[in-house]
Parts: C-alpha cells; structure tokens; sequence
C-alpha cells in the first residue's frame, strides 16, 4: 500500500512548503503541489481517490484579496468541502486564515502590529487531548511567527489550542479533522530572507535588526525541528489513517 497523498495550496514562490514538506515526505507522503500563481487551477472539490489531506501554505497576501489573487476564493471553497468530507487539512499562516474564514470566523490586521520573530506558544488546556497536538504540548515551545493579521474571530464549535501571551490565535481545531497554526513550523532563515527583504523598510522604521532576528532563528533550528516535526508527522498519520 502506498503512502497518504497531500494536496499542497502554495500561494507563493517564496513560501513553499520547506521543513513540513520534507517531514510529510519522510513520514511517507508523497505531496502534490498546486501553485495557482503560475496558472495551476485550484479544484472544486478534493477528490478522496487521488488525495487524503489537505495542507493549505502562507503568502504575502490577506484572505480579503481576492480580486488580485483570484484563487483565494476557491482555495476556501475547496477547504470547505474537505472539511465536510472529514479529510484531514492543516492551514499554515495565511493557510490557518483561509481556513478560519471559510469556516465562518473572521480575519483582521493585527492591532499589536507584526508578530515576528520566535515567540513562546502559549497551549491551552484543550491542546493535551487533541488528535493533532496532544501530547506534544509539554515543556516550553517555541514557533516562528511573521505575520500583519490573525484570525479575531473563530468559527462556531472551534477550539482554541494556543495563544500568545497578549492572547491572539495561535493555533486551533476549526473542525474534526481541521487545524490551523498561525506561526510557520516550515520555514528556514533561508526561506525567511525574501521575507526580510520586502520588510525591510518598514523593520528598519522600527528598528528592528532583523540581521539578528535571522541569526537567532538560525540557531534555533535544531529546537524548532524538534518541536514541530512530531506535528507534521502526526499530521501524516492522520492522512494515513484517513485512507484505511
């Protein structure tokens, strides 16, 4: 029997699926990558016989801006039906927002400002039990977070599974087989540098030395692997177990 095949939303060259990709991959997943911004069409619907799990990637973009990225809209609609197919999907960032949207919860920019650079995630009661985190909440944890907006509004039925410390969404279970986690456990300071490049203005205006913001990401590399590569490998079982 073949491994579990994820169906891959990247929304931009310079967020691909990185360290999570190469997790899924080696807990056996064979990954199909749609990339709508180069012309790949984004389907109706998931189709069980070809894909077991969804995994929807971050972007520079908001979930309000569909008019210059066309296929935003469809990537929720494609959300909600494997959703109501029980398929497991998983939203990274902007993934986690489109996610959250198409659910009915609800996406602004962050009041606080950009949260950037490695932030302690803050698990709630409700992480200790779930199917894709449970039991991996112990212990200081620490994510990569590089985002303006955060999900303000959950959907109906969803459960918050971590917080930051001013109390915005980290991560949660938007439904059953549904999760959405606001920080970037796939990314590198390699994939962060185009990142860096299109802020660096306005990190400069704010005195952010983001020379040391990537070296300190850098170095933390063997705890964030450590951290999150548990999750993706969990999130590979799911798939796997979904296709039995």
């Amino acid at each position: 029997m073949t491994g579990p095949r994820v169906l891959v939303l990247e929304h931009d060259r310079d967020c691909p699926p990185a360290l999570v990709g190469d997790w899924l991959a080696a807990a056996g997943c064979t990954l199909d990558v749609l990339r709508p911004y180069a012309g790949d069409r984004v389907p109706a619907t998931l189709d069980p016989a070809k894909h077991d799990a969804l995994l929807v990637l971050g972007g520079p973009m908001g979930v309000r801006d569909g008019e210059r990225h066309a296929w935003l809209g469809p990537t929720m609609g494609l959300v909600r039906q494997a959703v109501a197919a029980g398929v497991p999907t998983l939203g990274i960032c902007l993934g986690h927002q489109l996610v959250a949207t198409a659910l009915g919860g609800a996406v602004e920019v962050n009041p606080a400002g950009q949260q950037l650079g490695l932030l302690e995630v803050g698990w709630t009661d409700a992480a200790v039990d779930d199917p894709l985190v449970g039991g991996l909440t112990t212990g200081a944890r620490r994510g990569v977070h590089w985002n303006n907006d955060v999900v303000t509004t959950v959907p109906d039925d969803a459960v918050v599974l971590a917080r930051t410390d001013d109390g915005q969404v980290q991560a949660a279970r938007f439904a059953p087989a549904a999760w959405g986690v606001q920080l970037h456990p796939e990314v590198t300071a390699d994939v962060l540098r185009p990142w860096a490049e299109d802020d660096r203005g306005s990190h400069e205006a704010r005195g952010i030395d983001q020379a040391r913001l990537l070296a300190d990401i850098e170095v933390a590399r063997p705890e964030l692997e450590a951290a999150w590569r548990p999750v993706a490998e969990r999130f590979a079982d799911l798939a796997r177990q979904d296709r039995r």
